[in-house]
């Protein structure tokens, strides 16, 4: 082995030795937190919460039980209390951040994309699958035949072109021409 390769493999062996380790201190310290955590539970029940002794007569179990009723009440109004406080703080937390956005006063636009879409399409995407709405524009066209007008016709009654600069060429064509230009 090479002095490079001993060296790479002592850091990588140093570096899970001080995961290693950092792990087992992590370990030992949740522990000690949960473990905080139920003396801090314990010592908060033993002292809002008294230990329970059931008296034996009726008389004195209705009175318990109006005590742990008056209780509950005082409980309930905090916790609607904190509820309120808080729906409040949330709202108010809302209507700054709006007011922060207006004053900032630069909205960022995406940049938009050309798309191609027909207008079915489009009221697919409007009105979704459920419409099935055609908007074939050339169905609803008028057709319109048209008339023949009589340059067309000559045009037609004349013919191919090239047959009559055949006809003119050579010397009968030439006859022809001086033959219709006497008369």
């Amino acid at each position: 082995m090479s002095d490079e390769e001993k060296r790479k493999r002592a850091i990588t062996a140093r570096r899970q030795h001080l995961k290693s380790v950092m792990l087992q201190i992590a370990a030992t310290l949740l522990e000690k937190e949960t473990a905080a955590k139920e003396a801090e539970k314990a010592n908060y029940l033993a002292e809002h919460c008294p230990p329970l002794s059931l008296p034996h007569s009726m008389q004195e179990l209705q009175e318990v039980c109006k005590k742990l009723h008056a209780k509950i009440e005082v409980v309930d109004e905090e916790r609607y209390d904190t509820e309120a406080k808080l729906q409040k703080t949330t709202k108010e937390l809302e209507d700054l951040s709006q007011k922060l956005f207006d004053l900032r006063g630069k909205f960022k636009r995406p940049p938009l994309r050309r798309v191609r879409m027909s207008a079915d399409a489009m009221l697919r995407a409007l009105l979704g699958s459920k419409h099935k709405v055609c908007m074939d524009l050339r169905a609803n066209l008028k057709q319109v035949k048209k008339e023949d007008t009589e340059k067309e016709k000559d045009l037609r009654d004349v013919g191919d072109w090239r047959k009559n600069i055949e006809e003119k060429s050579g010397m009968e064509g030439r006859k022809k021409m001086f033959e219709t230009s006497e008369s």
